[in-house]
């Protein structure tokens, strides 16, 4: 079971997965900043016990970093800290483009499910 995160300053969407079906639903997006933002995601952690989490880091499209890229990384090592779980970073370039044009309602969420089944998909 993985839980994935689509960082962002305000909202951060949330998606759960399996390694078995290696697909991805979306949960309810997160709509809070610094220590709510992380109560959230402790009752997120409790209900759905995941073994691990993967977080969506964006980059320039021609692969560079930049200052969203440092945040997402931050909030990478923040998760593997307080919660001592392992946590993976996937490369969410586009991510949040594809769910927009999906139709997706939330994209946030939608996001955090693209980064996921990539995530899923990448596993031997």
């Amino acid at each position: 079971m993985f839980m994935a995160f689509d960082y962002g300053l305000k909202r951060t969407g949330v998606a759960s997965g399996n390694r078995i079906t290696r697909t991805a639903t979306p949960q309810a997006t997160i709509a809070a900043e610094g220590d709510a933002r992380f109560a959230q995601i402790a009752a997120r952690l409790k209900e759905w016990q995941p073994d691990a989490l993967v977080v969506g880091v964006p980059f320039h499209p021609d692969g560079a970093p930049h200052e969203n890229t440092a945040r997402a990384q931050k909030f990478a090592r923040q998760l593997r800290g307080r919660h001592g779980l392992p946590v993976f970073e996937m490369d969410e370039r586009y991510s949040t483009t594809e769910a927009h044009s999906l139709g997706a309602k939330d994209a946030d969420a939608a996001s955090a499910c693209i980064i996921l089944e990539q995530f899923l998909r990448s596993l031997p």
